[in-house]
């Protein structure tokens, strides 16, 4: 199924959905959002892909391991919860820096594992998808 308006629409959206996933990761913290839908919306351009042109040419362009992104994701939320651990609170306590980056506002333990969800999920959902493409 290999369209020219399919592979044109694919490269003016794959940028944007992968702002929007930023947005919504970004913004998870005060309101709905966070890193299980960023990683969905980021998910869906290479689905997209994967579905019109095969996960064989997906994997090659984009160099995607679903496998490993899941894998790192996951170590990742887990290592992100020590942090509190060694500072002698429970595990998964938020610990916070005290200044503030621009446009991001404070970065603390919750960010890491919100952004290691965001793996898991990016990396589940694609390993799917090119297991359900596979000719």
């Amino acid at each position: 199924m290999n369209t020219l308006i399919l592979s044109t629409i694919l490269r003016v959206l794959t940028p944007l959905f992968i702002s929007f996933a930023l947005y919504m990761f970004f913004r998870g913290h005060d309101k709905p959002g966070g890193g299980f839908i960023a990683g969905l919306i980021a998910s869906i351009p290479f689905m997209l892909h994967a579905m019109v042109f095969g996960y064989e040419r997906t994997t090659r362009v984009y160099r995607i391991k679903p496998y490993l992104l899941a894998g790192l994701g996951l170590l990742l939320a887990m290592v992100s919860g020590f942090f509190s651990v060694v500072q002698g609170k429970p595990y998964l306590t938020p610990v916070w820096m005290d200044d503030k980056l621009p446009l991001i506002g404070k970065i603390g333990t919750p960010i890491f594992f919100d952004f290691g969800v965001l793996l898991v999920v990016f990396g589940v959902v694609l390993q799917v998808t090119f297991l359900l493409t596979k000719e």
